[in-house]
């Protein structure tokens, strides 16, 4: 814990000696980038592969004779859907509907597990604990047990076969396994957050050093290379994957949000169910949209959308996209200006430039999904 209370992961002093720029981020001093800047580690994972410190991350541990029972009652997916060694993605939501976070859920031979948002994993875990109330489930906070890595890219299965002993070929998209890398015991996942092929690790804290080493030193002839937040940050827009605090918080709900395929009202009673099932049949208000700037400017979040002299959204995520080449973005907007091709505008600077809704993503990504 630094002076200024902020947390920072066991790779931080490899970080500050690699170079990286180091910010304070969900109450962590995270890497931003490294001195290759975050186009060109934006770039990279796109072409070969990045290796992401995620250990920001919160991971809860759900078991217990109710923990199904319970998981169904507290989150959108209909988690029977999801055999044991699958991944899928969930959203926690308030009565009203509203996101308390986005997550993903590993189903695991012996119970679950939840991986939560930086930001709000004090909140999420205060929130899951209040609905347990006379269940028979073990709720356990292993964040500062199992370190979490990420390895992203279309080369990333090659450089983890070299020192996994799982075959890697024989695990689908979201699939799950435990296995061995580099001589640690590791859970190993086909899942991400850049919109290229690739694995989370997680495996104990104190051998983080001994993986991540072995991890760049097995991708050296690829040119993998350690990524910062920005890139992340990047990857993650290009592909319109929503991030907690911009396109979720606790005034969106995953309808609007475009998340339908998370959501199944069919398994029964789960929190926000009624609210989200009103926005389902009447239609959202707001819907997320992605839009390409047509005039020069750059957009933020925060940035007034128009149509005409008429307000109708804001910008949740603007970016230049290294993909593409475009400067682009994601705003939520009254629902009768969501089509694809509807000539928008946003107020950068306090005047008004051009821009048009776009399908998304802005880039297709190289998911293998078998």
């Amino acid at each position: 814990m630094t002076e200024a209370g902020l947390r920072r992961t066991r790779l931080y002093d490899w970080h500050v000696q690699a170079g990286a720029r180091m910010v304070e981020f969900a109450g962590w001093e995270m890497p931003v980038q490294y001195p290759t800047g975050p186009i060109e580690e934006h770039k990279r994972v796109r072409a070969a592969a990045g290796l992401f410190d995620i250990a920001h991350m919160g991971r809860f541990r759900i078991s217990g004779p109710h923990a199904e029972a319970f998981l169904q009652a507290v989150q959108t997916w209909d988690i029977r859907r999801t055999k044991v060694h699958e991944a899928h993605y969930a959203l926690l939501c308030y009565d009203d509907g509203g996101v308390v976070d986005d997550v993903f859920l590993y189903h695991l031979p012996d119970g679950w597990l939840m991986v939560v948002n930086a930001a709000n994993k004090e909140k999420d875990l205060a929130w899951l604990q209040a609905h347990v109330g006379d269940a028979d489930v073990i709720l356990q906070d292993v964040s500062d047990e199992m370190y979490m890595v990420a390895l992203q890219g279309p080369l990333a299965q090659a450089i983890l076969q070299r020192v996994t002993d799982v075959d890697l070929a024989r695990l689908p998209f979201h699939g799950v396994t435990h296995g061995m890398v580099a001589g640690v015991s590791t859970l190993i996942g086909a899942t991400g957050y850049t919109g290229e092929y690739g694995y989370e690790l997680l495996f104990p804290v104190d051998e983080v050093r001994h993986v991540w080493e072995a991890l760049l030193e097995a991708g050296e002839p690829e040119g993998l290379i350690p990524c910062g937040l920005a890139a992340r940050d990047t990857l993650r827009a290009e592909v319109c994957l929503p991030l907690y605090g911009h396109e979720l918080h606790a005034e969106i709900d995953p309808i609007s949000a475009g998340l339908k395929f998370a959501v199944r009202f069919d398994k029964g009673d789960f929190l926000g169910r009624n609210a989200l099932l009103k926005v389902h049949l009447e239609g959202p208000v707001y819907r997320l949209v992605a839009f390409e700037m047509v005039d020069r400017g750059v957009p933020r979040q925060g940035y007034e959308v128009v149509a005409g002299d008429i307000a109708v959204g804001e910008v949740t995520t603007g970016l230049y996209s290294p993909s593409t080449g475009r400067y682009v973005g994601m705003a939520y907007v009254l629902a009768e200006y969501a089509a694809v091709g509807t000539e928008l505008a946003v107020v950068i600077r306090e005047r008004p430039r051009a821009a048009r809704v776009v399908r998304r993503p802005f880039y297709t990504p190289a998911y293998r999904r078998k």
